[in-house]
C-alpha cells in the first residue's frame, strides 16, 4: 500500500501536468499523510537540507563551464580538430560527431549541452554532404548520451551525493565505459554508412591537422587537467568544477577572445536558470528520499527482488530493465533522485560494488535521454535541427540498440567497469 501511495500520487501529479519537482513534493506530502507524519516543518527542513550540500556546488559550476565552452568557441575548435583528423574518411562526418561528442563530454558533462552544440555545428554539414537527415540526427542524439558518462558528469555528481558514494571514484570508473559506448556508435555508424554514395572531402594535410590541433589545444587541455587533478588528489570533484569554469572563462576571454564582458551577464544568467531547475529538483527529491527511508520502502523492494539476490548478474539485469522502463517516461535527474534511495539498499544487500552500480545506473539513465516518448535529448536535436520527433526517433533506434547492448555486456562482464576503475584510482 505504501508503494502504491507514493508511486500513484507521483504518476497522478505528473499526468496532471504538474512539473516534476512539484510532483515529487506532492507525492512526499501524500506519503506523509499516509504515514500520519505530516508536518510542514519537516517538509521545509528536508527541502532546504536537500540542496545544502558542498558536493552539489559542482552542478552550477559545471553548468557554467558548459555555457562558456559553447559561447567561447571551445566546442567549435574541438569539432574542427576532429574534422581535420577523420573528415576525409567515408562517412567521416559521423566519426567526427562521435569523436567530438567524446571530447565535449570531457568538458561539459551535460548531454543536452553537447547535443545542442553538435546539432548546430554538424547536422547542416552532414545533410549538405548527402547523409540522411534522420540518421544524422539520430547519431548526434545518441552521441549526446556519452555526455553524462565520461567525466566530469553532472549525473555522477548527483548520484554520488544521493547514494553517498565517492564522486572521484565514480568519475574515474566511468572513463572506459564512456569510450566503449563511443566505440559501439563508431561500429554502428560504419555498418550503416557503408552503402551510402557520398564523396568525402579531401584529406587534410599534416600542416592543417597541426594547425587545428594548435587551435584546439587549450580546449583539449581541460579534461586532462581535471582527470589528472582528480587522480593525483589535487582537488575534489567540486573544486574541479570551479577549475573547469575558471579555465574555460580564461581561455574564452583571454586566449580565444570570443567572450567579452558584455557576454558574461547572459552566460551567467543562462547557467543560473538551468542550475536553479536542477537544484530545486534535487531539493524536492530529498523530501521523498527521507520519506522513502522512513516508510522502509527499500526493504519492500528487496523482498520483490529476493529471487535474484543470490545471482549478482541476474539482479543487475533485472534492475537495468526496471531503470530502462522508468527512463522511457522520466528524465534523468528525477530518475536518479527517486530510484537511488530505493535501489542502493538492494545493491548493498547483494554485495554489488556501489561504484560499479553507480556507473551502470548513470549509463542506463543517460540512454533514457534518447528513449521515446520523453527523450529530452531527442527533443533538443529535433528543436535545434528543425526536425520532427518521429524522424529523430527513427534515426536513433540502431544507435540506441548498440548502446543498450554495450550496457548489458558490462552487466555480464562487470570487470569491464571494475578493472579500469581500480587501474585509474590506484
Amino acid at each position: 500500500m505504501t508503494i502504491f501511495v507514493f508511486v500513484g500520487s507521483l504518476l497522478l501529479a505528473m499526468a496532471m501536468g504538474i512539473p516534476i519537482a512539484f510532483s515529487l513534493l506532492a507525492s512526499g506530502v501524500a506519503l506523509m499523510w499516509h504515514l500520519d507524519l505530516f508536518d510542514a516543518q519537516i517538509l521545509a527542513q528536508n527541502l532546504i537540507g536537500g540542496a545544502d550540500s558542498f558536493p552539489l556546488l559542482a552542478v552550477p559550476f559545471f553548468m557554467l563551464a558548459g555555457e562558456i565552452m559553447n559561447v567561447g568557441g571551445l566546442s567549435r575548435r574541438i569539432v574542427d580538430f576532429a574534422l581535420a583528423l577523420v573528415g576525409h574518411v567515408k562517412g567521416g562526418l559521423g566519426y567526427v560527431t562521435i569523436m567530438a561528442g567524446c571530447l565535449l563530454s570531457a568538458l561539459s558533462g551535460s548531454a543536452v549541452a553537447d547535443a545542442a552544440a553538435l546539432t548546430a555545428l554538424l547536422l547542416p554539414m552532414m545533410v549538405k554532404a548527402g547523409h540522411d537527415k534522420s540518421r544524422a540526427g539520430g547519431l548526434i542524439a545518441a552521441t549526446g548520451v556519452i555526455g553524462p558518462v565520461i567525466p566530469p558528469s553532472i549525473g555522477l555528481v548527483i548520484f554520488g551525493v544521493a547514494a553517498n558514494v565517492s564522486i572521484s571514484k565514480l568519475f574515474l570508473a566511468a572513463i572506459v565505459p564512456g569510450i566503449l559506448i563511443g566505440a559501439a556508435l563508431w561500429l554502428t555508424w560504419a555498418f550503416l554508412v557503408r552503402r551510402e554514395k557520398i564523396v568525402p572531402p579531401p584529406r587534410k594535410s599534416a600542416g592543417e591537422i597541426l594547425t587545428a590541433l594548435r587551435k584546439a589545444l587549450w580546449a583539449l587541455m581541460l579534461p586532462v587537467i581535471i582527470l589528472v587533478g582528480l587522480r593525483m588528489g589535487v582537488f575534489t570533484p567540486t573544486e574541479a568544477a570551479v577549475v573547469a569554469a575558471v579555465y574555460a572563462l580564461f581561455v574564452s576571454a583571454v586566449i580565444y577572445r570570443e567572450i567579452s564582458w558584455r557576454d558574461l551577464y547572459g552566460i551567467f544568467v543562462a547557467a543560473a536558470k538551468t542550475s536553479a531547475i536542477v537544484m530545486f529538483l534535487i531539493a524536492a527529491a530529498m523530501v521523498s528520499a527521507w520519506l522513502i527511508t522512513v516508510a522502509d520502502l527499500p526493504s519492500k523492494v528487496v523482498g520483490l527482488l529476493q529471487p535474484f539476490m543470490d545471482n549478482k548478474i541476474l539482479l543487475m539485469a533485472a534492475i537495468m530493465v526496471l531503470v530502462m522502463a522508468v527512463g522511457t517516461a522520466m528524465d534523468m535527474t528525477p530518475t536518479i533522485l527517486i530510484l537511488t534511495p530505493v535501489l542502493m539498499p538492494v545493491v548493498n544487500a547483494a554485495g554489488i560494488d556501489p561504484v560499479y552500480f553507480g556507473v551502470m545506473f548513470i549509463i542506463n539513465n543517460s540512454i533514457g535521454l534518447v528513449t521515446p516518448p520523453v527523450g529530452t535529448v531527442l527533443n533538443v536535436v529535433a528543436g535545434v535541427g528543425r526536425m520532427s520527433m518521429d524522424d529523430v526517433t527513427k534515426g536513433v533506434v540502431p544507435f540506441m540498440i548498440a548502446e543498450f547492448a554495450v550496457m548489458f555486456l558490462m552487466v555480464i562482464f562487470p570487470w569491464l567497469v571494475t578493472w579500469p576503475a581500480k587501474f585509474f584510482h590506484g
